[in-house]
């Protein structure tokens, strides 16, 4: 049986550890989330991770999307009442497979916790870096493939000058 890694992300703390989202926080909410989104989204796309991204939300209800449209990479609101911590630690919890867990956040009682529990706590710095990583992953394969297509499908050389 494989065992996939499933990132949990506390989307708050995160958007307000990584500088360039601090500052973009300070007057778009939405445009950071979205973009705190989109960095993460190499983790997924690449290396096959699931991934949740959990905010504090006001809402009635949980709110779950999937930008993708996969349901391997989901936005998740909490409703009124429950904090992403919450959320986290009720998941890890109430998972099979805590090992397989990986969760993001720079609030050290809450990476104690879910260390407790029994998943991996990473930090925000290390999060930065496995993104950096896998989005220069992701960027490799399809220059890859777009020379293996140019090969296959005899694309025609550009003409140096």
């Amino acid at each position: 049986m494989v065992v996939k890694k499933h990132l949990l992300v506390d989307g708050a703390n995160i958007l307000h550890a990584w500088p360039e989202l601090r500052a973009l926080l300070r007057t778009e909410r939405t445009a950071a989330q979205v973009r705190l989104v989109g960095e993460l989204a190499p983790i997924h796309d690449g290396e096959g991770v699931r991934v949740t991204v959990v905010f504090d939300g006001s809402g009635a209800e949980l709110e779950i999307t999937c930008p993708g449209g996969q349901q391997t990479f989901a936005v998740v609101r909490t409703p009124k009442g429950m904090t992403a911590d919450d959320f986290i630690e009720r998941w890890v919890g109430r998972t099979e497979a805590a090992e397989t867990c990986w969760v993001a956040t720079g609030d050290v009682g809450e990476g104690r916790t879910v260390a407790a529990l029994g998943a991996q706590w990473i930090s925000p710095e290390d999060l930065s870096s496995w993104a950096g990583r896998a989005g220069r992953g992701v960027t490799a394969q399809l220059a890859s493939s777009k020379r293996n297509n140019d090969r296959q499908w005899g694309a025609p050389k550009t003409k140096s000058r």
